[in-house]
């Protein structure tokens, strides 16, 4: 079995990423897929390396011609497996790459929706998580000016193609991030 190690990931993340938020957005996903691995009886290691190394390339590359594929160059040399590989292009639907495996699904389910409760919390007046409901977030996906730049789409087809109910997966999120919410910024004001 092959040892996932979140410490060569994380330096590469940090190599590549100078963002506060991307970081933090990082660090969210590492979090929804951990524990996705852990409902799965999945490697949690290699989920979690998926999440946290999904946008590495990001601020280097930040346009759809270089986002993710500069990145995959470079995780293919630095030993990467292909379902890790496809997982991180598949969860950009203009890559074209069909997301086929349960660690693709629930990246793509994962990405998008991990930014949106990240929106969702700082317009808290606590700024905290512990404060987020899933009619909260529900209500504010059909709000199309709020977080605009977040795909709804992309949050739609990831709750499909991952076929979880919708309100148990945004729970489900909501909880993964809750573990980290100090770490992650979340934690309020308190």
């Amino acid at each position: 079995m092959i040892k996932y190690d979140r410490q060569k990931a994380l330096n590469l993340l940090q190599e590549y990423t100078k963002s506060d938020s991307l970081l933090r957005h990082a660090y969210a996903v590492e979090q929804a897929m951990r524990k996705y691995a852990q409902k799965f009886g999945e490697d949690e290691d290699k989920w979690g390396v998926t999440g946290l190394l999904h946008d590495f390339d990001y601020e280097k590359y930040p346009t759809a011609a270089e986002h993710p594929f500069e990145g995959n160059k470079i995780l293919k040399e630095n030993g990467y497996e292909d379902d890790i590989l496809n997982a991180i292009m598949g969860h950009a639907d203009y890559t074209n790459i069909p997301r086929k495996t349960l660690i693709a699904k629930t990246l793509f389910a994962c990405d998008e929706l991990a930014g949106f409760i990240f929106a969702v919390t700082y317009v808290r007046p606590s700024k905290s998580i512990f404060e987020v409901k899933v009619k909260s977030v529900i209500k504010k996906l059909k709000d199309k000016g709020f977080a605009a730049k977040v795909s709804r789409e992309d949050i739609n087809n990831g709750i499909e193609e991952l076929d979880v109910d919708r309100t148990e997966h945004i729970q489900f999120v909501i909880d993964a991030l809750k573990e980290k919410a100090s770490e992650l910024g979340l934690a309020g004001d308190k």
